[in-house]
């Protein structure tokens, strides 16, 4: 009977857990486990996060050069309207008349 009382008690000195005790250590030994986990999973997520952002930051240089590329290109579009407006300006009479000859040609 003493070989019996020592198999159901994990270390010797101490009582026996209840059914309630040895379901509340399974699981607590459960969260734990799950909290490993979601440890794991939130350092994973941090690494590609940080990855990514490593990669945002590799085209931080090639974004400029596109940037300075667009304000170059936008400024030419506005310089060629003032050209024009000045060209037409300059030449309203004449090109008017030339383009009246043109269409009369091309009717007659």
């Amino acid at each position: 009977m003493a070989a019996h009382k020592r198999s159901t008690s994990a270390v010797p000195g101490t009582r026996e857990m209840s059914y309630f005790e040895q379901q509340r250590q399974a699981l607590i030994e459960e969260i734990a486990m799950n909290f490993e986990h979601v440890l794991a999973n939130i350092n994973k997520l941090n690494r590609s996060l940080e990855a990514v952002i490593a990669v945002g930051n590799e085209f931080s240089s090639v974004e400029a050069l596109w940037s300075q590329f667009e304000n170059v290109m936008a400024k030419a579009p506005e310089e060629e309207a003032n050209a024009k407006a000045g060209e037409e300006q300059e030449g309203d009479g004449n090109a008017g008349a030339g383009d009246r000859g043109a269409n009369d040609a091309g009717q007659v």
